[in-house]
């Protein structure tokens, strides 16, 4: 068996970043902020109005499903952000999906590499309140990733997921799978049913969220996943 150590991190998936470092830079700004690369889309952070940050912030990344965008997902999660003063933050792919998705990992796993340490520069990031989310080809991102990097992501979302690829896993992140009992892309028993078992098997804190639709982002399965990320609203 090969020792996934003696690997190269893209090949992998292992990450560079790691959250609790001081921040170099000041907070910035509440508002929409695109994080520019050399190439490809920009990466897009929220910062919502009356953000502590004299304490440690969570911090949720939302992946877009195929062919999509940020604009595409953060109207689901921007309110949530806003009531309970999280940072959003939502990379797009370079291709119109996900590299993992077409063959491997590579730029869009430099490219988070990369938003991340600009996000840190400017904001203490809770370690213990770091969500990867994703819807589709979005979530079978943030299960490959979050669980690969499960010492970076303290949680793990995937809504109406398709799969996960994992060729070494650390840390033990607690997981969410939410999926459509009528999914007609990404049928339920042989996406989050297959994902749920291999993720039992293995020990992760699964919680699983059927309902009753299609494939779409539902907006009480988002409130939940947020309570799942956060605890209970306490407003």
């Amino acid at each position: 068996m090969i020792d996934p150590s003696l690997l190269g991190g893209a090949l992998t998936g292992r990450m560079n970043f790691r959250p609790g470092a001081a921040p170099a830079g000041a907070p910035l700004p509440p508002g929409r902020h695109g994080l520019s690369f050399a190439e490809g889309r920009e990466a897009v952070l929220v910062v919502p109005e009356g953000l502590n940050v004299d304490a440690p912030v969570p911090l949720l990344v939302m992946f877009h499903g195929a062919g999509g965008e940020a604009n595409r997902v953060l109207p689901h999660f921007v309110a949530h952000a806003r009531a309970r003063r999280f940072l959003l933050l939502a990379p797009q792919s370079m291709y119109p999906t996900w590299d993992i998705v077409i063959g491997g990992h590579g730029p869009d796993l430099e490219r988070l590499d990369a938003a991340l340490s600009r996000v840190a520069e400017h904001f203490p990031l809770d370690p213990a309140r770091l969500a990867f989310a994703g819807f589709s080809d979005g979530g079978s991102y943030a299960l490959s990733l979050g669980l690969t990097n499960g010492d970076v992501a303290s949680h793990v979302i995937g809504l109406s997921a398709g799969f996960m690829n994992t060729f070494t896993q650390a840390g033990t992140p607690k997981v969410f799978l939410a999926h459509g009992r009528s999914d007609s892309q990404l049928p339920i028993e042989t996406s989050a049913h297959t994902n749920a078992r291999r993720m039992l098997e293995s020990g992760y804190d699964l919680t699983l969220q059927p309902f009753d639709g299609d494939h779409v982002i539902v907006p009480w399965v988002v409130g939940r996943a947020v309570e799942f990320f956060l605890g209970p609203d306490p407003g």
